[in-house]
């Protein structure tokens, strides 16, 4: 846990003038663990929070449960809106798999800053020049290429799970080498050790970008504008698309004009230049969606893997 220094902002923003709220320091309880890409977003927010705010905001990582402690940390907490939960793509796909009894409905939405979709990628030497050629692989040899991303039932597996079952492969007609992070993944790649990885592009623009790896599908509505030569799945006949994204909410019985100070303050920054700048340095896409319309998408993601989850778990 790292405290923020005081800055000794006197200011509020208007949206306070009508309520006492922040009336004590705030905290966001992060799901996963520091230095992760969705701790370093959360303790974007809390420096903002902080001066935007005038109040201390802290970041506490509760991690454990393959996100399942930090996810019922922040919908349990009490509910005066000092505490803010940072969600997180797994929200929509645990308690399908038994994980946690945690839903979207456990939460006040606030708001989404970010949304990055799975992407398949290979080595630049491949024989796999395109999405057909690489499932056409898969169907023929059955459980003997290799994929990785993720562990076991984390979001870039699911997401190639999904596109397997849109065109009609099963979650083990690869074999699955499960990882921590994507970027473990990607040196396994680079070392021969696996046919392909599902992941975001961003988390691998390093490697991309040098010519040393290539996507041959994003499993998103349309292409990234950082990687315009990469085919969605959907272009390639496979309707799909899998968003790994993150947001923040709070509890549910959250006073109605406490939430909506901190929907607009965190809606502010969000759309913020600063935020921009951060977002394009750390590599992760903005995708902003505040108070009904992330409510809608989280109902959308419930609805959307609960169909595959269906199968994954009967397969």
């Amino acid at each position: 846990m790292v405290l923020l220094a005081a800055n000794g902002c006197d200011s509020k923003p208007t949206t306070a003038e009508s309520n006492d709220f922040p009336s004590g320091n705030l905290q966001i309880i992060c799901p996963w663990g520091a230095g992760g890409g969705t701790d370093r977003i959360s303790r974007y927010f809390a420096e903002q929070l902080k001066e935007r705010l005038g109040v201390n905001c802290v970041v506490v990582n509760r991690t454990g449960g393959s996100g399942a402690v930090g996810h019922r940390a922040g919908a349990e907490a009490k509910p005066d809106g000092n505490t803010i939960a940072m969600i997180t793509a797994e929200l929509s796909t645990m308690h399908q798999l038994g994980i946690t009894d945690i839903t979207y409905q456990d939460y006040t939405p606030l708001i989404q800053m970010n949304g990055d979709p799975a992407a398949i990628i290979v080595s630049a030497d491949s024989e796999y020049g395109d999405l057909d050629a690489f499932l056409s692989a898969v169907k023929q040899t059955p459980g003997e290429l290799k994929m990785s991303g993720t562990a076991t039932g984390g979001t870039w597996d699911l997401a190639r799970v999904g596109l397997f079952q849109k065109a009609g492969l099963t979650k083990d007609d690869v074999t699955w080498v499960p990882t921590k992070v994507s970027a473990e993944s990607i040196q396994m790649l680079l070392g021969g050790h696996l046919d392909a990885v599902c992941c975001s592009l961003p988390e691998a623009a390093l490697q991309l970008n040098g010519g040393q790896l290539k996507a041959i599908a994003v499993m998103a509505e349309g292409r990234d504008p950082a990687f315009e030569d990469v085919p969605t799945a959907i272009e390639q006949g496979v309707q799909w698309s899998s968003i790994g994204w993150r947001g923040f909410a709070t509890q549910l019985e959250t006073p109605a004009d406490t939430a909506n100070i901190l929907r607009t303050t965190l809606t502010e920054i969000a759309n913020s230049e600063e935020f921009r700048e951060f977002m394009n340095l750390q590599g992760f896409q903005i995708d902003v969606k505040s108070g009904d319309d992330f409510s809608t998408f989280l109902e959308q993601q419930d609805n959307q893997w609960k169909e595959v989850l269906e199968h994954y778990v009967s397969q």
